[in-house]
């Protein structure tokens, strides 16, 4: 069985075990894995209880990863998230792992903690190694990452800066579930038997995964597409759509262009293709692009988001440059 037809039966597996847990957030699963498999981290937005934490448990289940949980609180220290060395019997100093020495990390309410605490995370995610007096400590792989915060305007929090929100690749908003989903909530976690997720793959599959998807070809007119969206982000330019230079302040780094193209390729091979198509670059454009979008005061007094901005991205840049704009 080649590749492609292999990684889309794992993901098939993946997303059907993961249901079988997790009601609602079809898309945000199938994000999640393609950020996983990108080689990512995720930062989720939503609401306390929406299922938030069982998701990550699930997800390193199904994995066979280990897991760890931090909950950010406003006097975590970075020691208490990197381990730290201590003093035995012998007087001689031993390096205490911290909670991110795990392959799946959730960082619960991650705008609760200090930037200080919260940059010790981030170099982690960066480097996936984590230094403590002066000693390099490397984290093992895979090493994913989903950091979960409240929404800004909630009372104590501390917003991510920009450029640590960059390291981010996907940046998620969870809903509050509808009716039918909120009876199935009610079916599954109130009967005797909960529904358990089974082992799908390993730490070792998900990096040779990695590599071959690295391989999934791109053709030039869907990479210079990708270069155009990143493009129309950014103000300065005259080329951007009319509502960016109005209402954006900073547009998208270069990180978000390998966001797009790096999950385009998992979407294709999700869809069955070796090939990376137009229509996979939209998909990842929202989750990819609205943490690195950001609005100049005249976008936030008039209440827009940066989803909003990117639609009109999407509405005005065509996928051939040529091709005139749709009316």
């Amino acid at each position: 069985m080649e590749f492609r037809e292999e990684f889309k039966t794992i993901f098939d597996r993946l997303r059907a075990e993961i249901s079988k847990v997790i009601v609602g957030y079809e898309d945000i699963i199938e994000q999640v894995i393609i950020a996983l498999f990108s080689g990512g981290h995720v930062l989720l937005e939503g609401l306390p209880g929406l299922g938030k934490t069982l998701m990550v448990k699930t997800l390193a289940d199904v994995l066979d990863l280990t897991f760890s949980r931090i909950q950010f609180t406003p006097d975590l220290m970075p020691s208490d998230i990197i381990g730290t060395n201590i003093m035995e019997r012998d007087r001689a100093f031993r390096f205490q792992p911290g909670p991110v020495f795990a392959q799946i990390v959730l960082a619960d309410e991650i705008n609760r903690a200090t930037p200080k605490t919260q940059s010790a995370l981030l170099e982690a995610m960066q480097e996936h190694s984590v230094t403590v007096s002066g000693t390099i400590h490397k984290l093992k792989e895979p090493f994913f990452v989903m950091a979960t915060q409240n929404p800004i305007e909630m009372e104590g929090t501390y917003p991510l800066p920009e450029a640590q929100l960059d390291r981010f690749f996907f940046k998620l908003k969870l809903n509050f579930p509808d009716r039918e989903e909120l009876m199935s909530i009610i079916d599954r976690t109130t009967n005797p038997e909960t529904p358990r997720a089974e082992k799908v793959l390993n730490g070792e599959a998900i990096e040779t995964s990695k590599i071959e998807i690295r391989g999934v070809p791109v053709a030039t007119p869907v990479k210079d597409y990708a270069v155009r969206l990143i493009l129309a982000t950014h103000p300065e330019l005259e080329t951007s759509p009319s509502m960016v230079r109005r209402y954006v302040r900073y547009g998208a780094s270069p990180r978000g262009v390998q966001s797009l193209i790096l999950g385009a390729k998992v979407k294709s091979l999700i869809e069955g293709r070796y090939n990376v198509s137009f229509s996979d670059v939209r998909y990842v454009t929202r989750p990819a692009l609205r943490h690195r979008i950001i609005l100049n005061f005249e976008g936030e007094a008039e209440g827009l988001d940066t989803d909003m901005i990117i639609d009109n991205i999407l509405e005005e840049v065509p996928e051939l440059e040529n091709e005139p704009v749709k009316p």
